[in-house]
């Protein structure tokens, strides 16, 4: 089932389409469904594909070989080509008479091994492309190849891509919409459990109840998953024992620098090291409070759901988890997940309100959202606040999001209201999220105000295109 991807196809299909030579680079973290996507573009399409594989150069030139031999026919070429120049000059002259698509999965494996790939794909492009209609396609896993090799201006290729395409996880609305055979508010539990990555949501069966698959999937050492974020690290990084214990540290509540450092036992210095290579891998967010530059209050988190859910609950339960215990390390997870989707949910608020301005409906007209936290003199405390989004210096929202089973209060209100009065801004508009509705005191006072907009979840179902009540 493929969903999804809308803009990343109509920008494919517009340079496949202009039936001249273009090139676009893909490249996203694995398991985004870069592949997928490749797959689902080029069906009924005239296509060379080829995955790249982590061997030498032989063995990727004789796989590139059959995949041309496939396209072209027997009658085409020798069963292997001499070098991958040859085998490329093969395909831009194919491409000479009709629109062709080649498409290079992974990349970075195959340019690893092959000296001047690069400088030899450069050579061809600049002698073919007045003339080709070929449509090329690299894609990799390795951001940071991807982006110091292909496409920083030092690298051969600068100046010839036609579009760069950076594949992110799914959003709630195409999570919401894909898990369509669960409730709404058990929909918003998966996108905390397994984030927006496609490949973690084919995991999720819709024949199981969520605490199956919660079980199934993160307290049984058979799933696939459950040592997805181990093999990942190894993948990516030296040492991954180092990383694994920040990601911990960060999980369990740490954010800031100094107590991440704390909690692994290594000096700040050296842990900074290791979170700007989590931070170049997607895996972990900087964020400092919102409008302000200073680096001394950054905090540090989680931005993949499924390594955020892993790292909290897998490994304080692994020794239960590896005796088979797995009802009674639930029994321990399942009083924690409201307060582990509170961070979950302020995430689908900013997305709601994305939404909003998209389609005209906000109040106002956002640059950016973000957190704020910061000093409260009056109350002698730190004080801080989920969402801000401003429109210019004189107009900004604020917002308060509450994933719990009871309504939400005045006292609620009256807090976000309070904490608002620390930012100084003269028109302002306030939004809260409640999982559960809102008092009828909450209801009349926000009436009262005039400037207040009350969301339950249920709204917000609605507004992601599912039937609430499901």
């Amino acid at each position: 089932m493929f969903i999804g991807r809308e803009n990343e196809l109509s920008t494919l299909n517009k340079l496949y389409n202009s039936d001249k030579f273009e090139f676009a680079v893909i490249y996203g973290r694995r398991r985004v469904g870069k592949t997928a996507l490749i797959s689902h573009f080029i069906t009924d399409k005239p296509a060379i594909y080829l995955m790249g594989v982590e061997s030498n150069a032989g063995q990727n030139l004789e796989n590139f070989s059959r995949s041309i031999m496939e396209y072209s026919g027997p009658e085409g070429f020798d069963a292997t080509f001499s070098s991958f120049q040859a085998a490329l000059e093969s395909v831009f002259r194919l491409s000479l008479k009709k629109r062709l698509i080649l498409a290079i999965d992974e990349y970075p494996y195959i340019a690893r091994v092959v000296p001047h790939l690069a400088s030899t794909l450069q050579l061809l492009i600049d002698k073919f492309k007045d003339n080709s209609k070929l449509m090329l396609i690299l894609c990799g896993s390795s951001m940071s190849y991807m982006e110091d090799q292909v496409l920083a201006y030092k690298a051969p290729l600068y100046g010839r891509r036609s579009a760069q395409l950076k594949l992110l996880p799914f959003e709630f609305k195409e999570v919401f919409q894909y898990a369509n055979s669960f409730s709404p508010e058990e929909r918003a539990l998966i996108y905390g459990l397994v984030g927006g990555t496609p490949q973690y949501l084919l995991n999720i069966d819709n024949k199981l109840s969520l605490n199956e698959n919660i079980k199934n999937l993160y307290l049984n050492p058979a799933s696939p998953l459950y040592e997805e974020p181990i093999n990942i690290l190894k993948q990516e990084v030296r040492e991954p024992a180092i990383y694994t214990a920040i990601i911990t540290a960060i999980a369990c509540g740490a954010s800031r620098l100094a107590e991440i450092a704390g909690k692994v036992g290594e000096p700040s210095n050296v842990c900074a090291t290791y979170l700007k290579n989590l931070l170049t891998l997607g895996l972990v967010q900087k964020e400092e409070p919102y409008g302000e530059k200073s680096t001394k209050k950054s905090i540090y988190y989680l931005s993949d759901n499924m390594f955020r859910f892993w790292y909290r609950f897998v490994p304080e339960n692994v020794s239960l988890i590896a005796r088979g215990a797995i009802d009674l390390a639930y029994r321990r997870i399942e009083p924690q997940l409201p307060a582990y989707m509170g961070k979950v949910f302020e995430e689908i608020s900013r997305q709601y309100l994305w939404e909003l301005l998209l389609r005209g409906k906000s109040p106002l007209e956002f640059r950016s959202l973000g957190r704020w936290w910061g000093n409260d003199p009056q109350n002698k405390c730190q004080a801080e606040i989920d969402i801000i989004g401003e429109e210019d210096s004189h107009s900004a929202l604020f917002a308060e999001c509450k994933w719990t089973s009871e309504k939400v209060e005045t006292a609620t209100l009256e807090t976000l209201l309070q904490r608002s009065r620390l930012l100084n801004y003269a028109e302002k508009h306030y939004f809260i999220f409640s999982k559960s509705g809102f008092s009828a005191g909450c209801q009349k006072r926000a009436a009262e105000l005039g400037n207040v907009t009350l969301v339950s979840y249920e709204e917000m179902a609605r507004e992601f295109g599912g039937e609430a009540g499901h």
